[in-house]
């Protein structure tokens, strides 16, 4: 009589089981705090950390960056956890300076998108998500769009993953798509939640299409369709000079970079010992 054969799972395996199964409870971390505000519509969230809003929508993004942040630390080199607060600062100064010009863009994923094109979807997630957070300690009317934020870095690290960086010209298309579909998501947080867009140029757009007779989500969804992919088209040409710009070297140390071909040319020859 047989014996049933016995399924062994090699170590390598189990790992990377594990890294899946965070990177989806990450997801749906942010996923669900997204849908948390969306149907309750805090009115309080504005006033940062004190209300209760505020903290849940801090612990559901926090959480979610922290898992996936978790899952794929052990598959970043050294460079990459230095670069992400890097990233966090550039993303939160450009994005503040860029809310005082009164133009209608944001410019504020610049640092979320070079993380994803360097070391994929979910780093490029986790770094959105948390700029999003860290930003709302200065300005707590960004925190509830920090799964857009995290939408963007995912997007971008999927672009990248599909080789739309190493060819140049097609990173700003990537970046109109990714803007299309993060205005999508964003639209129900500034309609239901905040009632408009707290930005001066976004908000003169929206302003113009109310008069027209629009309702205020349609309105700010047909804002968000025209800034968001302009806005996220020049950011992903941003970052891919920026990604072009670093010494190969250091690019191709990126295991993302090399197992996707992410950038074009050639890895280096590795130093004669």
């Amino acid at each position: 009589m047989s014996q049933p054969a016995l399924t062994i799972i090699a170590p390598g395996q189990a790992a990377v089981r594990r890294r899946r199964l965070l990177e989806i409870s990450g997801a749906a971390a942010i996923a669900a705090t997204y849908v948390f505000l969306v149907l309750t519509q805090p009115a309080d969230i504005a006033n940062g950390p004190a209300s209760v809003s505020a903290l849940v929508a801090l612990g559901g993004f926090l959480l979610g960056a922290v898992l996936l942040i978790v899952a794929v630390l052990p598959a970043l080199p050294t460079s990459t956890v230095v670069l992400i607060p890097v990233a966090l600062v550039l993303n939160v100064v450009l994005g503040q300076l860029m809310g005082s010009t009164g133009l209608p863009f944001y410019i504020d994923a610049i640092g979320t998108v070079l993380i994803a094109v360097l070391a994929g979807p979910a780093a490029g997630a986790a770094t959105g998500a948390l700029s999003s957070i860290v930003w709302s300690f200065f300005n707590p009317t960004v925190l509830p769009f920090a799964a857009g934020a995290a939408l963007i870095g995912f997007l971008a690290g999927m672009a990248a993953r599909g080789g739309l960086f190493r060819r140049f010209y097609l990173a700003p298309v990537a970046g109109f798509v990714t803007g299309m579909l993060a205005g999508v998501v964003s639209a129900p947080i500034a309609a239901f939640v905040f009632g408009g867009t707290s930005g001066l140029g976004t908000g003169a757009i929206v302003s113009a299409f109310r008069a027209m007779g629009d309702t205020l989500l349609a309105a700010i969804t047909k804002q968000a369709l025209i800034s968001d992919p302009m806005d996220k088209a020049i950011v992903f040409t941003i970052a891919a000079l920026l990604a072009y710009a670093l010494p190969r070297r250091t690019t191709f140390q990126f295991p993302f970079v090399r197992r996707y071909r992410v950038l074009a040319g050639k890895a280096p020859a590795a130093p004669d010992a």
